[in-house]
């Protein structure tokens, strides 16, 4: 699978673009959780 990613450098660059876009979404998907006022715990309810 390394060689494939050698000779198709614009597969490199989508596998790796794909990769950092999921890992910016989860982060903001994460801190969504904070919101503006303050940490919002899950169990905040109960």
């Amino acid at each position: 699978m390394h060689k494939y990613f050698e000779q198709h450098p614009a597969a490199s660059f989508i596998l790796r673009t794909a990769i950092y876009a999921a890992i910016i979404l989860t982060l903001v998907y994460l801190y969504s959780y904070r919101g503006v006022s303050g940490a919002h715990f899950i169990y905040n309810e109960f």
